[in-house]
This record gives C-alpha cells, structure tokens and sequence, in this order.
C-alpha cells in the first residue's frame, strides 16, 4: 500500500471526479506510452481520418485550419469514451488545479451530463446558486437563452463562468415540471470545506460540503473542536455528506482513517498495474468510537460515495437518507505540452466488501426521504396545570412550570431538515443502548 503521505493530489475537476495521485498519473502515461508502442497503427481507420480532415477543409462553407479540426478531433475522442474524461485546454487545466484550493469564479453549481442535458450534481453551499434555490437533479435546459441539449460539461462550465458579479439566467427543470428561469450573478465561489457544531449537548455534527486537499485536516480540527466545545466525550456524531459532489481522493481517505481504528478503507482496480491501489487505516481514529449516523443523498458522490461505502462495510456508521449518485470511477489528470492536459478515466474503486458502487450508488442502511417541516409542536402553547389557579404545589418541592416559562430555544440546523432531525433522534437511540 501506498503510503499517504507519498500522494499528492493533482486536483477536483469541473464535475464529479476524483481527484487521482500525481505520482500515479505520471506513472500511468509511462505506462500508456509503453501499451500503444507495442500495438500496430490502425492504418485504414488515419487514412479515413485523413481523408475527412481534408474534405471539411476544402467543402467547409468557411475556412477552418488544422490546429482547430485536431483539438476537436482530440476533444471528440475523449468526451465519447465516458461522461468523465476529457480534453482540458490551457484555461480548463488552469480551471481545474486552482478549484483544489477551494476558490474559483462561478454560480457554485457541481454539475453532470444526462440524456444530452447538463444536470445539477449538487448546489454549493453558501454560493449563489444555493441561495437561489437550484437543487440537485434540476437540469439546465438553457444558460441565456441558449439551449444546452447536444453541449459538453466543459462548454457549459465555461458558459456559466465569467466575470464577477455579471448576471445570468438559468433555465430549469424540476422533476420533469414548466421549465422556469433563475437569473444568479457570478461570485468569487470560496468554499468552505468543513462545516460544525453541537447540535445538543453531546452530540456532534460535521458537514462536508466537498474533498479538497485539506478536508482530512479540517476534520480532525473539527472533532478536536466538538469535544472541546463539548467539554467531555460526545455521545454521537452525524457526519454530513447530501449534496457533497467528491473530490479528492486522498482527502476521502483521510476522513475515513479519523473514525476506524483498523482495516481497508478503498481499492481501486484498471487495466493497467499502476491503477491497482489499497488504502488502510493507520490507526488513528480521533472520533473515539462514538456512536455515528452518516448522511447521504442523490447528491452524494464520488469521494462521498467511498467514505460511506467504507464505514457502511466497516460497520463503523449507520447510513440514513436516500441512495448516493454513482460515480464509482477515478480520473487521471494527465498533463500535455502547452499547458494542456488530459483527463481520463483510468480505474474503478470498490468499498472494503468489494463492492463497485459505479452507476449503481450507496443504498443507506435507513431510507429517509427529504420533507418539509411546515409547523412544530411546541408544548409551551398548551394549558397547562401549573396555569391552574390554587394547583396544588409539586410534593417534591419542584418549581412550578406554566406554559411559556420555558425560555426559547436558539433556532438549530435540526429545526427545518427533516433527515438531520432523524439522523439525531437515532443517534440519541444509539447513545442510550450503549450506555452513554
């Protein structure tokens, strides 16, 4: 096995991908370099190719030159092979090493292709596009009037980026509704990797909205944070995964090693030897065992997809929510002259049992489906004995307490998110059987 320390992640691409070691994309063009030297030239197939190139050439209604037939050429090869793997330009390669830094120009929309549409992986926490409302498995139908239908992710990320604080309009569709537009002005998208609190005493909450390098960091600060803020040991920990789109893989594998103690955490399987990787625990765990509910949704991806996967097989954490998106595939970012590059997919990861989660996603282990809370019952607005006059007095001495003595509560994330408030009601459940 790898060491971690020796991998040193290349990047978090435009869409769901995990990011892949440098070491190993280097390693991995060798590789391909040495597998083509030994296959023959399909001659026919160039000669066709050839003849095509000179067709458009000369019967094109306009001028086209070489340079732009071969990098369309290059960028067909790539986008027909999987919805993954492309063909990065200078600005799409520039795009793609600066988003692992957790700060890029955008709408904060993760983004994915289906039936020939762009559709939203997950909206971004805190960026424009959450704030409007776009949720994930909208499509984008169209970006300023201009239909998506037949465009690559990378045409239409383009399209969605610009200059900040320029205006553009979205138009969606939701669960096959009217499509309906949302007009958002471009930010500078800063993402905050880790997000958490207490949510009651004891009980701990860790949200991710995506893996960057340094996911693994921050969540170790994280439950250092809770514990201390805690003041003693918590009772249980939701760790929260909806809508994360992935990331880096390293990263992931991080966050697994801060909750088990022992035993694999992810292998990735390809067809070439440099693709065959296994990451374990080092025994680290700083979650001390607590008690541990993880949640997921349709948004869920990639780098999500193998930390849940992971502490589902290692029995580490009850899954709640509803079944992951289903990107069981890992990218190699492999860099080309002029500051271009390659993206391409170059293995499978399976979970510790050996299960390939690809197009098929995590199942939780409890399904819950995401509601609305429109009112809560509070206790305060019954009458009650205490507002009896001449109520006999509590024969323990206990104070009285009418209705509306209780101070108002501070307004916590569990209010209005029904899957999280079922997430600690199971937690709490888990605490009480073991004993806490």
């Amino acid at each position: 096995m790898l060491h971690l320390s020796r991998l040193t992640s290349l990047a978090l691409t435009i869409a769901l991908v995990i990011g892949a070691p440098q070491a190993f994309a280097a390693e991995t063009a060798q590789s391909a370099t040495a597998a083509t030297t030994k296959a023959p030239l399909p001659l026919e197939e160039l000669r066709t190719f050839a003849e095509v190139m000179d067709r458009i050439k000369a019967a094109y209604v306009e001028p086209v030159d070489d340079k732009t037939l071969l990098e369309n050429a290059i960028k067909g090869m790539l986008s027909n092979l999987d919805p993954h793997s492309a063909y990065l330009g200078p600005e799409d390669f520039a795009e793609l090493q600066e988003s692992t830094s957790g700060e890029f120009g955008g709408l904060g929309i993760e983004v994915g292709a289906e039936d020939g549409f762009i559709k939203v992986v997950s909206p971004i926490d805190d960026t424009p596009a959450s704030k409007a409302g776009i949720q994930a498995g909208d499509l984008i139908v169209k970006i300023n009037g201009q239909p998506t239908r037949g465009q690559t992710m990378t045409e239409a990320v383009d399209k969605m980026r610009g200059k900040i604080g320029q205006k553009i309009t979205l138009t969606l569709v939701r669960d096959g509704g009217t499509p309906f537009d949302v007009t958002l002005a471009r930010a500078t998208i800063q993402v905050k990797s880790v997000k958490s609190q207490l949510l009651e005493s004891g009980y701990g909450y860790i949200r991710i909205t995506q893996f960057q390098v340094k996911t693994g960091e921050e969540v170790s600060k994280a439950l250092a944070k809770l514990r201390k803020d805690n003041g003693k040991k918590l009772n249980g920990i939701i760790l929260d995964l909806r809508n994360n789109p992935g990331g880096v893989l390293q990263a992931a594998v991080e966050v697994v090693d801060h909750f088990i103690t022992k035993g694999l955490i992810v292998y990735t399987k390809g067809r070439i030897a440099n693709s065959e990787l296994r990451f374990s625990a080092t025994g680290k765990d700083e979650s001390e065992a607590v008690p541990m509910v993880v949640l997921i949704n349709g948004g869920s991806a990639s780098a999500s997809e193998i930390v849940a996967g992971a502490l589902q097989d290692q029995k580490r954490a009850v899954l709640m929510g509803t079944t992951s998106f289903g990107k069981g595939s890992v990218q190699t970012v492999l860099p080309l002259n002029n500051d271009r590059a390659l993206k391409i997919t170059t293995a499978l990861y399976f979970t510790p049992n050996g299960r390939s989660i690809q197009a098929q996603g995590i199942v939780p282990d409890i399904e819950v489906r995401r509601a609305k809370i429109t009112s809560e019952a509070q206790d305060g607005e019954y009458f009650k004995e205490a507002d009896l006059q001449g109520h006999l007095g509590n024969g323990n001495g206990g104070a009285d307490k009418p209705s509306g003595s209780a101070n108002k509560a501070k307004p916590m994330p569990q209010d209005d998110d029904y899957q999280l408030a079922q997430a600690l009601s199971l937690l709490k459940g888990l605490s009480i059987t073991r004993g806490k």
